[in-house]
């Protein structure tokens, strides 16, 4: 029994660190060449004249200049490469907690935009209004948790990055590149360590449960039971599972367009709740915006949302929302 369980680890292990390998092997093919240019700017000192059309968004919520090239990295690439950027930035300019906080919800909630805005526009929701949706509600969002924090005076003092690089008065080519490899690794060593804890949480049944949980909420803010039990799948794991199956849902007529929109905007602002805050926590941030914050902010606008949405003429929210009904549409299947 002993043996075959040791086994079985060893085999998940394996599979785990390759599954890790060859993910990240992708995730550097795009984030080695953004250090390089990143380090270019710094050299050059090009650094604050980038960042400068960024500044006036940055001071809505209390960021400096420079960490819009942080957010403007989450949106047109992913969260590692928003890291990778963010680590020569802070060590220059060290953010507060408070900071570091809003700083991850706008990267979580606007991310990998160009991939996560076409995988929603083929399940049927308007490709617009998810966009405005993503980008607005990170920035109102940033700006709640900004006021918010400043006004109770709380998570002022420094943030705790785990993936610092050196501080070095004026570091060489060599101790650049050799903390930079350094860095990569620990990434290496997040994306497997995350890969291994969801196989485990899914293991012992922890994603079942928090699925569960979930599910009566979803259904309470308007969204029906078909889709609320795929938008758990999106928030636990992240968008493109939930998206995958949603789309796989609306081609076969099981859900209805509205559902298919709701789902959509609810995943886009909050999805991979597990995975993208442990990332954002290891650069400083605090779960009571990374977590709690983001989810109450989701299901809140998502609530208002529906309630808008019906109060619409029919022909407008076509237009605007969720797309026009199918020439051919498969019936619904009760529920």
């Amino acid at each position: 029994m002993l043996e075959t369980l040791r086994k079985k680890a060893l085999t998940v292990a394996k599979d785990t660190i390759s599954q890790g390998t060859r993910t990240c092997l992708e995730l550097f093919k795009v984030m080695v060449p953004v250090i390089i240019l990143v380090k270019l700017l710094q050299e050059f000192e090009l650094i604050e004249a980038v960042a400068r059309p960024l500044g006036p968004v940055m001071q809505l919520v209390g960021l400096p200049a420079e960490m819009g090239l942080v957010w403007a990295s989450a949106m047109l690439n992913n969260i590692y490469t928003a890291m990778i950027v963010f680590l020569p930035l802070n060590a220059a300019n060290p953010l507060s907690t408070a900071q570091a906080t809003v700083l991850g919800v706008m990267v979580l909630v606007a991310h990998g935009l160009p991939i996560e805005l076409s995988i929603a526009r083929k399940a049927g929701p308007r490709f617009l209004f998810q966009a405005v949706t993503r980008l607005g509600g990170a920035l109102l969002f940033g700006v709640i948790l900004h006021q918010t924090y400043a006004g109770l005076d709380v998570l002022q003092t420094p943030a705790i990055v785990l993936l610092a690089p050196p501080s070095l008065p004026d570091p060489s080519l060599v101790t650049w590149a050799l903390g930079e490899i350094k860095n990569l690794f620990f990434i290496f060593l997040i994306v497997t360590t995350l890969m291994g804890m969801m196989r485990l949480l899914d293991a012992i049944g922890a994603i079942t449960l928090l699925n569960r949980l979930m599910n009566p909420l979803l259904r309470l803010i308007g969204i029906g039971p078909r889709a609320s039990a795929i938008t758990v799948v999106g928030l636990t794991l992240g968008l493109s599972y939930g998206s995958g199956l949603i789309l796989h849902g609306a081609r076969s007529g099981n859900i209805d367009r509205q559902d298919i929109f709701y789902s959509i905007t609810l995943m886009g602002l909050t999805h991979s709740i597990i995975e993208d805050t442990l990332l954002m926590l290891s650069l400083g941030g605090h779960l009571s915006g990374l977590l709690w914050g983001r989810l109450g902010f989701t299901l809140l606008i998502v609530a208002l949302l529906v309630q808008v949405a019906r109060k619409l003429p029919p022909a407008l929210a076509d237009n605007i929302l969720w797309g026009p009904p199918p020439s051919n549409p498969a019936p619904v299947e009760p529920t």
